[in-house]
């Protein structure tokens, strides 16, 4: 017999990369992303930074990693967000 593999069909989620900031909480992890936009008035580019409460299931991510996060079903009250990947380990200081 030959079995077919079927896939569910591919979610357009939201993706964003940033860097760990903290990750004190069980199973949860502040991630800093930052994007560069042109101001309103002055054109100039400036650096605008958000905070992300992303789900970390295993406790793998450390403080400084880069890592992608993916929108998903609220988890929390504060966090929807899942890491999907390490990007980059933290550099040793």
């Amino acid at each position: 017999m030959s079995e077919t593999q079927t896939t569910a069909p591919v979610k357009n989620t939201r993706t964003l990369i940033g860097r760990i900031v903290s990750d004190k909480r069980a199973k949860t992890v502040t991630v800093l992303v930052e994007r560069r936009a042109a101001h309103e008035l002055y054109g100039k580019i400036v650096a605008r930074s958000r905070k992300y409460h992303a789900h970390d299931e295993n406790g793998d991510y450390k403080l400084g990693d880069l890592v992608e996060i993916a929108e998903g079903r609220p988890i929390s009250k504060t966090k929807s967000w899942v890491v999907t990947r390490l990007i980059e380990k933290a550099k040793l200081v």
